[in-house]
């Protein structure tokens, strides 16, 4: 696929990432704990029925310039447990208010670094959750790993402890990269450390990179997905990285290397598109590619992809999420909710039986209707407009007189050859998967509010 430049000029504007409707920067202050304590009780009679659980492990043993995660810089395992045991306390304040019928779906540990935590510690929540909660019959059991903190006994562990999928954090196989943005560089190669992995029955493996990191160039990531390739990974994710150095005042040290210009980023997205296509991948939204065979490109065949804040899923082991850990968003059919903003003060409110939400948001009806047109197109690259009406209990008339939308607004995209449509359908071309942000960005009734900032599209 060739991405032409006037397009690549065109559409890099600054838009939401969508990994929410609306987007967290929409999230206020005037939402908190009891708000939230409401709307947990309240999802018990929402949709979907099932729970997916999020647990954010914070800790790092040194920061990566490129990383927009909420993280805690340190190596102290009294902090460590101190964090664990606050974990298992707000664990045990929510199970209550949660119906004991609903099934667990999924599970994913993300960070910050969970597997920064010893092995025995993640073993002690995930024994809580297996004997608290019933699960669905092939839930999704997944950590984000640093490699560089891998070995053989940890992986055996997180086997044993149930986990049937390990995202490993690769972001690049040069040295060099990795030192600029000071990523740890593994000991065990990646592919002995997929090996390991693949030893255990039923563990599934993503490697996951990014994109637009200094001395990055599209020959040098050809070559990194070349090498990834030829581990043969169940799926592959390839992150455009995102320069906010307003929110992100670390990623500042990264312009002293200098940062590779749109258009090599574009050539570097064109080339891993193009040899994942070669080698039989899936395409999934933007950034993932599957194995034809995995549940994700199955979901993607049949239209039944979905996206929460853990990534991509599909419907089975979609869930209303609930988060836990200090920054995690719980995200609810009605409701978004974020944790405290420190490990300190989320340590100290747990230990005095209280659970600190610091801001959130409730959704309206037209948000509601608008995120799942969102999640569409950023998902399956298609909309039913009488699917979602019928969803909603309303007519496909209704919905858009409600965001005075006009299938004009669709023509530029049309011209482009990106999409095409019809009074009820969109189907969003190969060329228009590059573009999914700023088609999203359509259907967004809050586009244009300029208080808030965004990361260009490219």
């Amino acid at each position: 696929m060739k991405i032409p430049q006037t397009l690549i000029e065109k559409y890099n504007v600054p838009v939401p990432r969508y990994t929410s409707y609306p987007p967290a920067n929409f999230f206020g202050d005037d939402f908190g704990t009891a708000e939230y304590l409401k709307a947990v009780e309240q999802s018990n009679q929402e949709k979907p029925e099932n729970i997916s659980i999020y647990l954010h492990i914070p800790f790092c043993t040194q920061l990566c310039l490129y990383c927009g995660c909420n993280t805690h810089i340190t190596k102290d395992r009294k902090l460590m447990r101190t964090y664990v045991d606050a974990l298992k306390k707000e664990i045990a304040m929510i199970r209550p208010l949660l119906d004991k019928n609903r099934k667990v779906s999924q599970i994913h540990w993300g960070g910050g670094t969970p597997n920064a935590l010893p092995s025995s510690y993640i073993g002690e929540i995930m024994g809580i959750l297996t004997s608290e909660f019933q699960f669905i019959d092939k839930p999704e059991i997944a950590v984000e790993c640093n490699p560089a903190h891998l070995d053989a006994k940890y992986i055996a562990d997180l086997a044993s402890f149930g986990f049937n999928r390990i995202s490993m954090g690769v972001q690049d196989f040069r040295e060099d990269v990795l030192n600029a943005v000071r990523r740890e560089v593994p000991v065990i190669s990646i592919e002995e450390l997929y090996q390991l992995i693949k030893s255990h029955p039923g563990m599934s493996v993503n490697l996951d990179f990014i994109y637009g990191l200094p001395f990055q160039t599209a020959e040098s990531f050809a070559k990194t997905m070349e090498r990834a390739l030829a581990i043969s990974p169940d799926r592959l994710v390839t992150f455009s990285y995102a320069h906010v150095p307003w929110v992100k005042k670390a990623q500042q040290k990264l312009e002293d290397y200098g940062l590779p210009s749109a258009d090599e980023k574009v050539k570097m997205f064109e080339e891993a598109w193009a040899l994942m296509k070669a080698a039989g991948y899936i395409p999934i939204g933007l950034d993932h590619y599957a194995k034809p065979e995995d549940d994700m490109a199955q979901a993607l065949q049949s239209r039944s992809l979905h996206r929460n804040f853990q990534g991509y899923c599909t419907r089975e082991t979609t869930g209303q999420v609930y988060a836990f850990g200090v920054t995690g968003i719980s995200q609810l059919e009605n409701v978004y909710a974020q944790n405290a903003r420190t490990v300190k003060e989320y340590i100290e409110h747990i230990e005095k039986g209280e659970i600190l939400v610091v801001k959130g948001y409730s959704l309206s009806r037209p948000e509601k209707i608008i995120r799942q047109i969102i999640n569409e197109i950023m998902c399956n690259q298609y909309l039913s407009w009488q699917q979602v009406a019928t969803n909603f209990g309303t007519t496909v008339q209704e919905i858009k007189d409600m965001l005075n939308f006009s299938n004009k607004k669709l023509d530029p995209f049309k011209a482009d050859q990106l999409l095409d449509y019809n009074d009820d359908e969109l189907v969003i071309h190969d060329l228009g998967r590059f573009f999914l942000r700023n088609i999203a960005a359509v259907f967004d009734i809050h586009a244009g509010d300029t208080t808030r900032k965004f990361s260009q599209s490219v």
